[in-house]
């Protein structure tokens, strides 16, 4: 018997030998790429048997919104173990940056990879009706989907790209909102009726005035419909155009989109709402006068119809299509633009083709202050911290808290047809915006002298400038330009300056809408079933939107078109 058990030990002891010399040893190399942010991607590749088994994000400053596709590359390529895999749709610059580190990592490796031939496995059969379908899973889209899920309707949420979010991943400065909580908390005096004569101020009074009135009265619940939701609104700041402080923030100055955007994907997810990611939503379909479904196209270019009782149009402007806003504006051709690339006004083409009336289309908002030569947007939130614009000259030349267009024109009119944003330290730490533009190389940085120099101005008249403006801040009163809102000095020893100038960046024209969001026929009356919410639609901010206004408009109007095609639909047999 001892013979026996020793025999076994001895065997035992061997195979546990012979598996560990010889079975598969797993090594991890690092591999770096060029992402969206200039530190780049970096990545730990681990490699078992000449095989891709895992890769983990060790560094990426990418934006939130695009991350995701990090993750999506890296499953692609270990299911493939190929580099030669499609990228994701909406975050093509960090999809680069991920495979670029992938193949540095195998290079160090010295392994060469061996293409997996996926099995076609049978496709599942997805639903091709609902109450509600919704087009665009941007903020308008995913407000909207989760307003007439909460309703009761059977939604479907189409979107073309592989990420959710759509333009309102670029958002930054915050949601307006007037009476809120927040406000009343921190004592400021605000109230729908000073909210709504700012923005048709601003809009030059061109806005749609019963749109307007929607907005600005429903503004305060959004903001609790959305903090309810998972979305933290809980600071405030202001924006150009604004008598009082009411655009609300995440904490700390973070962008406001993607932290919507994620709540608003968290609660969406959590629903259970049927999200369909590279689906191409190409034509509404049309029966006896009313909207009956949308025709479809997937990735692998599978075409079909969905019907539904009720379509919502979210699909975004057409800032990123320069053809189209050449077309309606010539003056901006060759402009630059803020948007996502994904933004081509292809909704409000779909909704022209069905009978839809447009609005205001040759009302294209330029944002001011956007990285010279690049598409980089600068928040409003860093001017409204207190930062200021000065020209070639070292000096000041405009409020800058101004509406958008007028800086925007004021900016073209300097030598260079661009500025300089200069602020201090102490913005940089108050607000995460503007400490990620310091750390993504927008910025120069330094001493005043040393800025002057870096930007090439004299750096006395620079000094003197700032100089003037804090003595206007002490004063609380603006001699030059009449600024109101002087909310610190610029301080210290150390500065930052970044080379600006203007933007395509929003687009106020589009879809004609009711106060119900129904979309109206060129008659000017409802077509039946159709509704739109968000930049896709027009009227709501006249010549010029305010900054912060176009969340509001988004998550307001987006509600209000969800909640009425839920409703709407129960009445169709």
């Amino acid at each position: 018997m001892k013979k026996n058990f020793f025999g076994k030990l001895f065997g035992l002891t061997l195979l546990m030998f012979t598996l560990l010399f010889t079975g598969a040893s797993a090594e991890t190399y690092e591999g770096t790429g060029l992402g969206y942010d200039k530190d780049g991607i970096v990545l730990d590749v681990e490699i078992t048997n000449n095989k891709i088994v895992d890769v983990k994000v060790k560094r990426a400053k990418e934006s939130e919104f695009a991350t995701p596709a990090i993750q999506k590359i890296a499953k692609k390529v270990i299911a493939t173990q190929s580099l030669d895999v499609d990228g994701v749709s909406g975050a093509s610059l960090t999809s680069e940056g991920t495979k670029e580190a992938i193949e540095e990592a195998v290079k160090k490796s010295g392994v060469t990879l061996t293409a997996v031939t996926l099995q076609n496995t049978k496709a599942v059969e997805l639903p091709k009706e609902a109450d509600v379908v919704v087009i665009g899973a941007g903020g308008a889209g995913l407000t909207s989907a989760i307003a007439a899920h909460e309703k009761g309707a059977k939604v479907i949420l189409i979107e073309k790209t592989e990420l959710l979010g759509g333009n309102t991943n670029y958002a930054t400065a915050g949601l307006n909102a007037a009476g809120t909580k927040i406000q009343e908390k921190l004592g400021i005096k605000d109230s729908p009726e000073l909210f709504y004569e700012d923005t048709m101020k601003g809009g030059k009074n061109k806005n749609n005035k019963e749109l307007v009135r929607v907005l600005v009265n429903n503004s305060s619940a959004i903001v609790d419909w959305l903090t309810e939701r998972g979305a933290d609104l809980s600071e405030l700041t202001s924006t150009g155009g604004q008598s009082v402080k009411r655009t609300h923030r995440p904490t700390g100055g973070s962008a406001v989109g993607p932290n919507i955007v994620a709540a608003l994907s968290k609660t969406a997810e959590s629903e259970k709402i049927d999200i369909r990611k590279g689906t191409k939503a190409i034509a509404l379909v049309k029966a006896k006068n009313k909207i009956v479904g949308v025709k479809v196209r997937e990735v692998d270019g599978k075409e079909y119809t969905i019907k539904a009782k009720a379509v919502i149009v979210a699909t975004g402007g057409f800032g990123a299509n320069a053809k189209m806003v050449e077309k309606y504006n010539p003056k901006l051709k060759g402009f630059g633009s803020t948007n996502s690339p994904a933004i081509v006004g292809d909704g409000i083409i779909m909704v022209e083709k069905v009978g839809g009336a447009l609005v205001d289309m040759s009302e294209i908002q330029t944002h001011p202050t956007v990285v010279h030569n690049k598409t980089n947007m600068i928040t409003e939130a860093v001017r409204g911290e207190g930062a200021i614009l000065v020209n070639r000259d070292g000096k000041r030349f405009i409020d800058e808290l101004e509406t958008r267009d007028v800086v925007s024109k004021a900016i073209l009119s300097q030598k260079g047809k661009s500025a300089f944003l200069i602020f201090d330290e102490d913005i940089r730490t108050k607000l995460k915006a503007a400490d990620g533009y310091v750390k993504k190389g927008f910025a120069v940085e330094g001493t005043l002298e040393e800025i002057a120099a870096k930007i090439g101005t004299d750096a006395k008249t620079l000094e003197a400038t700032l100089n003037k403006y804090n003595e206007a801040v002490k004063n609380k009163a603006d001699s030059e330009f009449n600024k109101k809102n002087l909310p610190k000095e610029l301080t210290g020893t150390k500065y930052y300056a970044i080379e600006i100038s203007p933007a395509v960046h929003h687009t106020m024209g589009g879809v004609h809408i009711n106060t119900n969001a129904e979309v109206l026929g060129k008659n000017g009356r409802p077509i039946k079933g159709l509704y739109a919410a968000g930049e896709v639609t027009g009227g709501i901010h006249g010549a010029n939107r305010i900054g912060g206004n176009a969340v509001a408009d988004i998550t307001i109007f987006g509600k209000i078109a969800g909640e009425n095609a839920a409703i709407y639909s129960k009445s169709v047999k």
